[in-house]
């Protein structure tokens, strides 16, 4: 395998005595669309203002196609495409002006200009300030796409798109990576990074918890069983298994029917569920966002220390 198109190792960003990011080491391949996820807060935005030498590290390295962030900053930036997701545009020029100057700025053609202008619908001749947030977001992401940069960082991408537009960014992204270019997609929400993301990974409180596709952390993670027995059961037998959560029993009001949650080997379950007569089993995985929550949530590990004073 070749240069990775984005690496980070031992990524470290304090704000003082606050932490921004702690010992990240992260690996995104080329020609691939890799979700960057966590709450608010979490460190998503430290992290790429780091990848975009918008802040220097304290420790530990980041490189993009090989080339250092901070040293080289300059080629780094010939070769993102950058959507933020405090964008900010400048609202007295029309979009046709803003982007002409933005063409003009870079240096580089901007070859997919006219495609993405009308496969968005942007309407270019208006001031910005004049503009919806939806219409304000297809000119960023314009910007971000017109001279078709070798990796894209994009920070909430489809923050005040309309789903049609929102459709049309996913096939965007599928053309992309088919081209073996390369996407970082930073999101607080999984919904809109699980239909186009080959990987994700996860940061919580400034360190990376996870790293998976989103099939592998599915069959992984948690797993809802609703099972109906012949006759009454008695609920430890499924209380004092590892991993079982959310149990109930008895729902019904005769006894002989359990629900339950489990995480990890289900093998202690489904032996527990043998030791009876069963009329019926049904077995599912939980909702993906609901996984991605069990990471989310606060834990009893004392990591619950705000990174940034303005919650980056």
């Amino acid at each position: 395998m070749g240069v990775p198109a984005i690496e980070l190792r031992g990524l470290t960003k304090r704000y003082g005595s606050a932490r921004g990011v702690e010992d990240v080491d992260l690996q995104v391949e080329v020609g691939e669309v890799f979700g960057f996820l966590g709450p608010n807060g979490a460190g998503k935005t430290t992290t790429i203002r780091v990848l975009l030498d918008e802040l220097r590290p304290n420790a530990g390295t980041a490189h993009v196609l090989g080339r250092d962030c901070q040293g080289d900053a300059v080629e780094v930036h010939r070769q993102v495409g950058y959507l933020p997701g405090d964008l900010h545009l400048y609202e007295r020029l029309t979009g046709h002006a803003h982007l002409d100057w933005l063409t003009r700025l870079r240096g580089a053609p901007a070859v997919d200009l006219d495609a993405l202008v009308d496969r968005f619908r942007v309407d270019l001749s208006r001031p910005i300030r004049e503009l919806s947030k939806g219409n304000r977001q297809k000119i960023g992401l314009v910007q971000a796409f017109m001279h078709r940069p070798e990796v894209l960082i994009l920070d909430e991408p489809t923050a005040g798109l309309d789903p049609l537009m929102q459709d049309e960014f996913e096939h965007l992204l599928r053309e992309v990576v088919g081209e073996g270019r390369t996407v970082l997609l930073s999101s607080h929400s999984l919904d809109e990074v699980q239909h186009v993301a080959d990987r994700v990974g996860i940061i919580r409180n400034g360190r990376m918890v996870t790293v998976s596709s989103v099939d592998a952390l599915e069959s992984a993670s948690l797993r809802r069983f609703d099972i109906r027995f012949a006759g009454p059961v008695p609920v430890d037998d499924f209380a004092r298994l590892p991993g079982v959560s959310d149990l109930l029993v008895d729902a019904d009001g005769d006894g002989t029917r359990v629900r339950l949650t489990a995480t990890g080997d289900l093998d202690a379950v489904v032996k527990a569920v043998a030791d009876h007569a069963v009329v019926d089993l049904l077995s599912q995985p939980a909702d993906l966002e609901e996984i991605f929550l069990t990471f989310y949530r606060d834990r009893e590990d004392g990591t619950g220390t705000p990174e940034h004073p303005d919650g980056r």
